[in-house]
């Protein structure tokens, strides 16, 4: 019977020594699954590719910007952030990277992302001569408040929200009040959206504050304007737009701040090297596709696993071109 207990244990160290090998070239990657949906769509495909294709063992752990940075800087853990928006931690993250801790592999995963200013496409089909900020504010009267017709209506941030200051310290600069306009408090998430999917569903004029990869963006097309101003510098947008407005007395006009994302890695995961870090460095997400991928999690209620599925079944043109042709195929056969 011990003899017998004995080969069992040897027949399953083996195993675990195959299983181990397997993994040798990639090994363990812990993966922040950050709090919204095209982080988590990111993640999900990070671990189904890693695993599939080159047999890395991936843990997904639930993350968000300020705690999963907080996390790698301190204990190097989790390894990968796909998807980190680093203006809201630029300074801890300049002074981490400064030090090596942390490490951008990726400074542009999704293309044609940012906050800013936006119109519908029945506007712009409509006016394609007012194709600047500037323009459009010469025309309240294409954007009639509900409340008083008589002005035009920006539609800005809920209240308590971090862009509620930007936006009404720049419809300070900009002089919109004199200009005939109104900044419109949509009240809510559900407000701000509602007002979008209103004038979309009807083919009206909407002007306000949005921001993409969003589901909004990808349903309804809106449309990012250039400001027809340049961005004033940091000193304006840091120390003035972006602080109350008893903060900030003398708002220049300005062009959005320009907004950054990264995949961000661990010090220990850029050590190791590997396929994990090529991987993260080449895959990129082209901004149309992934609203696309936003509003079909939106509409099938489908979380990041089932997404990443969606996503690598309907893309295979893009992904592919991520990954060997090896790993490729790997990863098709276990879809």
């Amino acid at each position: 019977m011990i003899k017998k207990s004995l080969t069992n244990l040897a027949i399953a160290a083996t195993l675990a020594t195959a299983g181990t090998a397997a993994f040798a070239d990639c090994g363990d990657v812990q993966i922040a699954e950050m709090n919204w949906a095209s982080a988590e769509l990111m993640a999900n495909v990070d671990k189904i590719i890693l695993e599939n294709g080159y047999g890395c063992n991936v843990e997904l752990v639930p993350g968000a910007t300020m705690t999963s940075f907080a996390s790698m800087n301190e204990k190097g853990q989790p390894d990968v952030a796909p998807e980190l928006w680093i203006n809201a931690v630029r300074d801890p993250l300049n002074a981490a990277m400064d030090e090596g801790r942390l490490h951008s592999t990726n400074a542009g995963p999704i293309t044609q992302l940012g906050e800013g200013w936006w119109v519908t496409p029945a506007f712009q089909a409509a006016h394609p001569e007012l194709d600047t900020v500037v323009k459009i504010l010469e025309r309240p009267d294409l954007f009639p408040d509900a409340e008083d017709p008589s002005k035009g209506a920006f539609i800005g941030c809920p209240a308590g929200w971090g862009c509620q200051l930007a936006n009404a310290n720049l419809f300070r600069a900009f002089d919109m009040e004199a200009k005939g306009w109104t900044l419109v408090d949509p009240g809510s998430a559900a407000g701000l959206d509602g007002s979008i999917a209103k004038a979309g569903d009807r083919g009206e004029n909407w002007f306000g504050y949005y921001w993409s990869p969003t589901a909004m963006v990808g349903k309804y097309g809106l449309i990012p304007i250039d400001f027809g101003v340049p961005f004033a510098g940091t000193d304006n947008w840091d120390g003035c737009i972006v602080k109350a407005e008893q903060d900030c007395a003398d708002p220049q006009a300005s062009a959005w701040t320009v907004s950054e994302v990264h995949t961000i890695i661990t010090d220990s995961l850029k050590n190791k090297g590997g396929i994990a870090v090529d991987y993260l460095e080449a895959r990129t997400y082209p901004g149309p596709i992934m609203n696309a991928m936003l509003v079909y999690m939106g509409e099938e209620q489908a979380g990041g696993e089932d997404a990443a599925i969606e996503f690598l079944m309907q893309h295979e043109d893009l992904w592919s071109s991520w990954v060997s042709a090896d790993a490729a195929a790997k990863i098709k056969a276990g879809l």
